[in-house]
């Protein structure tokens, strides 16, 4: 049976100091781990609207979602590809900081360089972050 795509999207978030949304994964692939908001697109959704309701779902924040930060492709269970694309994005509101864990997230924080470090994170994230120049400030 051939490989089966997966359209995914991402959101890279940072808040007026520099730091980085990330989202503690409640679900497998990755349960337990950090990563930064997203999931599946629907069938009939564009990108923007799956990261907008993705990130709603997952954190309670209202984005505005700019640039294609970049593609990746991550393997999935049973054959399965996740093709992700990830946007740089910012919250409609500068000042809200308020996030909280919902649907498929067990946790969700804004985090500094130093407390990026010290998070048990999915796999890759670091690398692509850091090629796209997305890592949290110090």
């Amino acid at each position: 049976m051939p490989d089966s795509i997966t359209r995914c999207v991402g959101a890279v978030i940072h808040d007026q100091a520099g730091r980085l949304l990330v989202v503690q994964r409640g679900q497998a692939p990755g349960r337990g781990l950090w990563s930064i908001p997203g999931g599946r697109a629907e069938p009939g959704e564009t990108d923007i609207e799956a990261l907008t309701r993705e990130v709603a779902e997952e954190t309670g924040l209202r984005i505005r979602v700019g640039e294609l930060a970049g593609r990746v492709q991550r393997a999935g269970p049973g054959g399965l590809t996740y093709d992700i694309a990830d946007y740089r994005c910012e919250p409609l509101d500068p000042d809200d900081r308020a996030v909280v864990a919902g649907d498929d997230a067990e946790d969700v924080r804004w985090v500094d360089l130093r407390e990026y470090t010290t998070l048990s994170l999915v796999e890759g994230l670091t690398e692509t972050l850091a090629q796209w120049g997305a890592l949290p400030m110090a």
